[in-house]
């Protein structure tokens, strides 16, 4: 399943200003040498936006004003935009490293503002395929900020992908139960509940994140593969179908079109098992 919190996008990154303290006198000192005025914090915050903006649609061009940026006394602000940057150009360790080593000065003050880039750097560190990095970076985040719905399940995500299922279900549980609304907690602890087997519960979660978000394909894809592994393909086939018709072009409408040109000739009904022979319908 797709991470749909992209953590590094534009919109994102200006959510982590909101939560950056504006740095205090001694803060600018050391980071940007003497020639700090007193709009000097405004400033930065203003520069970190038109970069943080920048590194999405053009990071290396973002990376080269923030080069320059970092010449001209930007400091960790400009150390920031830099390793935004580097996300967006798939330097996903180097971003992850980048970010962490920033917790100490721009998140000192401000224990959101260190989970913030905690959280973003475990977002790098997951996109860099080491999925413990990831899960401690995390756990890190929570500590600063526990029981932030959103980095528990951007944990349980990152436990998912290193096949802790049960784990992961512990931390969406968490989530839901501070935020029962959360249709993603909901898809994402179907797919563990999938994964585990738990064709039941997946379903009862899918249902639920349904109903917060009526009509979403990739909920729909993934009932219809729960249902295809458990053994009732004809109920699969009319979800991928569903899917097809709800979102054609979607990465989720060509899953759900290719899972029904696999499974086309068992669709005379064997039964249960026709169903287990599909027993790998495409993601969800």
């Amino acid at each position: 399943m797709t991470r749909r919190n992209l953590y590094l996008s534009a919109a994102l990154a200006l959510g982590l200003l909101a939560v950056l303290p504006a740095p205090s006198p001694a803060a600018q000192a050391a980071s940007s040498g003497p020639s700090s005025g007193p709009s000097s914090g405004l400033d930065r915050n203003r520069e970190l936006q038109a970069c943080a903006a920048k590194a999405e649609a053009n990071p290396d061009g973002a990376k080269a004003d923030a080069k320059r940026w970092q010449e001209q006394g930007g400091g960790d602000f400009a150390k920031l935009c830099y390793a935004l940057a580097q996300f967006h150009a798939g330097e996903f360790k180097a971003a992850g490293t980048q970010m962490e080593a920033l917790v100490p000065t721009l998140g000192k003050d401000d224990p959101r503002a260190a989970a913030s880039l905690l959280g973003r750097a475990g977002w790098a560190w997951l996109r860099a395929g080491d999925q413990g990095k990831a899960e401690r970076l995390y756990s890190a985040a929570l500590d600063k900020t526990p029981g932030d719905v959103d980095l528990l399940i951007d944990r349980a995500f990152a436990r998912a992908e290193g096949e802790r299922f049960w784990d992961a279900i512990t931390d969406l549980d968490a989530a839901l139960a501070r935020d029962p609304r959360r249709a993603d907690a909901y898809l994402y602890r179907a797919t563990a509940n999938k994964a585990l087997s738990n064709y039941r519960q997946a379903l009862s979660d899918i249902d639920h994140a349904l109903e917060l978000k009526p009509g979403d394909p990739e909920a729909i894809l993934l009932r219809g593969n729960v249902k295809a592994l458990g053994g009732n393909l004809p109920a699969a086939r009319d979800d991928w179908s569903l899917t097809r018709r709800v979102s054609p072009d979607s990465e989720w409408g060509r899953a759900a079109a290719d899972n029904l040109a696999r499974t086309a000739e068992l669709a005379g009904g064997k039964g249960k098992d026709a169903g287990k022979d599909t027993g790998k319908p495409k993601s969800p």
